[in-house]
């Protein structure tokens, strides 16, 4: 067991797959010599060298362009968007082409690559540079979607989506980065499309994705306090979706919360709530609550960035105000 920051475990997953099958490849924004700009890829030019890491141009379609063609000719490449707020600058690339030519070409050609990219706000880094995108991703058919909130999920998750024959988006909560968490030592492989159960209560059931979820696991443990039991389930996987697992406990506990980083408006929790309501309603002992950021730009200034975002202080009250009506 090994003590790793979530920005290091990146770096490991990465490491993991690349030694295992020499076709991995990674390419991005200044990912060679400086080891990217929030330091997810340190280290790996050194062992791999400039014919497998390599750095790009300042152009989002170059990368992504790259990494298709590369994927097309055989190679598994990873490559990074240094902001997920840039996927508007190459959307083109993704949704009409990665993520729809293996179906135009009936399967000929198949295209098993990894777009990374540091998503999510709580760094002041304002309204161009701090989006929640995984909503955008998660609408287009022909992507998967991981999004992970833990070091040991990044590696295993990784590994997953390398390994995957289908384009995957990974998105990293950039609020996340510093975080030091556990992680075992040897191969850690994981499988897209897996929920994880964080805590189990009997109250409700609480859906939480990436930087939501150490604040929902915190919100839990305060609400214990009070007397309130609640599940926490990590979504992990947007694309596949683990609707057993969701079903499961939401038929069990009756009541159904997510806490999203993305702006109201389209959130995955309105697409989980849907499901929820179709195949298991009569379950449920009260309304669907989501918890979210407004559907507004995301601000700069500390105070209100932090109003914005749920907070563990947010997240328990709701919960608690809406369990006792």
């Amino acid at each position: 067991m090994a003590q790793l920051t979530f920005r290091e475990a990146i770096a490991r997953g990465i490491a993991q797959e690349m030694r295992r099958d020499p076709a991995v490849v990674m390419l991005g924004e200044d990912v060679a010599a400086a080891g990217g700009v929030f330091k997810g890829t340190v280290g790996l030019l050194d062992e791999f060298g400039p014919q497998r890491v390599r750095d790009t141009p300042i152009s989002e379609q170059a990368i992504l362009g790259a990494a298709m063609g590369a994927a097309m000719t055989g190679l598994r490449p990873i490559a990074e968007i240094m902001f997920s707020d840039f996927f508007a600058v190459c959307w083109d690339i993704v949704v009409n082409e990665i993520a729809k030519s293996r179906y135009m070409t009936d399967g000929q050609v198949s295209f098993p690559l990894v777009i990374r990219s540091g998503n999510g706000g709580g760094l002041r880094f304002g309204a161009q540079h701090s989006q929640s995108v995984e909503n955008w991703a998660m609408m287009i058919p022909g992507l998967k979607v991981v999004v992970p909130s833990s070091a040991r999920d990044v590696i295993g998750l990784m590994a997953a989506a390398v390994r995957d024959p289908d384009p995957v988006v990974f998105l990293e909560a950039k609020a996340l980065y510093p975080t030091k968490m556990d992680v075992p030592d040897g191969e850690i492989v994981d499988a897209l499309g897996t929920a994880r159960v964080l805590r189990s209560g009997d109250d409700a059931t609480v859906l939480a994705l990436g930087s939501m979820v150490p604040r929902t696991l915190a919100a839990a443990e305060r609400l214990a306090g009070e007397g309130i039991s609640v599940t926490v389930i990590d979504v992990r996987s947007l694309i596949p979706l683990d609707t057993a697992t969701i079903l499961r406990e939401v038929a069990r506990t009756g009541r159904l919360f997510t806490v999203e980083e993305n702006p109201r408006v389209l959130g995955w929790g309105a697409e989980i709530a849907a499901v929820v309501t179709e195949e298991i309603f009569y379950d449920l002992d009260g309304p669907i609550v989501r918890i979210t950021t407004p559907h507004i730009p995301l601000p700069a200034a500390d105070a209100l960035e932090d109003l914005a975002i749920p907070s563990v202080e947010r997240i328990a009250t709701t919960i608690a105000k809406a369990l006792s009506d």
